[in-house]
């Protein structure tokens, strides 16, 4: 169920038997020479629109539009200043209370929108806000590491790419030689998305993969970690609706 393809009445309708709503967000970047520009908001609203299936829950359009300075020096990114996201989210998620939805669920798919949103949530009275990232779920995990192992990385994941293999489209390439493999120490440094300076961060990462060996993805990967996603969240959501 789509807040979008809904008329007012159906939404009015629907309050009157739940205040929960699921709501995407996701970002506008590169991801490598083989992902999508919109990885990170397909893989959101593509687990979202499932979960919204399952658990019959409204989900409101996706926050595109996100943090990603670090990847302005590749075509295609078009990044928010942390401060125009945050706002943003503040009006959306307020919005979103002011017409009686009190159970509000954020599902993310870019690690720089953590931040500024745990700061909205942790601003806005009158509602429950959950915000979760698809990957926090350890069913999800156990598929990306079987796969891939340490070859899974940190941006332009072959996990994130077999999803929009399945949601979008396979973009058809050569076979790409495995990048370098990231250090435990760097993980840890650069964990949500703290990346350098444009210029410096495609100095080191020339073709845009953060240690991730995307061409490893295959869509019948994308389907068992989409099918995970979606019920690990769907669970997830009615334990929120519930409490």
């Amino acid at each position: 169920m789509r807040l979008d393809h809904s008329t007012w009445k159906e939404v009015e309708t629907y309050l009157e038997k739940s205040d929960g709503i699921i709501l995407p967000a996701g970002s506008i970047e590169q991801h490598g020479p083989i992902g999508l520009i919109g990885t990170d908001a397909f893989c959101a609203e593509s687990i979202a629109n499932g979960t919204g299936e399952q658990c019959n829950a409204l989900v409101a359009p996706t926050l595109a539009y996100a943090p990603a300075p670090f990847n302005m020096g590749f075509p295609g990114t078009v990044s928010l200043s942390a401060e125009t996201f945050r706002a943003l989210a503040e009006e959306v998620l307020s919005g979103l209370l002011q017409h009686g939805f009190g159970h509000i669920y954020v599902l993310n798919a870019h690690g720089a929108n953590l931040e500024p949103l745990n700061d909205v949530a942790g601003k806005i009275a009158g509602a429950k806000i959950q915000i979760r990232s698809w990957w926090d779920f350890e069913p999800v995990n156990m598929i990306r590491s079987e796969l891939y192992g340490d070859w899974e990385g940190m941006h332009a994941t072959p996990s994130e790419v077999a999803i929009t293999q399945v949601t979008h489209r396979v973009v058809e390439h050569e076979p790409l030689a495995p990048p370098t493999k990231l250090t435990s120490d760097f993980i840890k440094a650069h964990s949500g998305d703290r990346h350098g300076p444009p210029e410096e961060h495609r100095r080191d990462f020339p073709d845009g993969r953060v240690g991730s060996h995307s061409s490893l993805a295959k869509p019948k990967d994308g389907e068992r970690l989409l099918a995970a996603a979606i019920a690990s969240v769907s669970a997830d959501y009615n334990k929120f609706l519930n409490e």
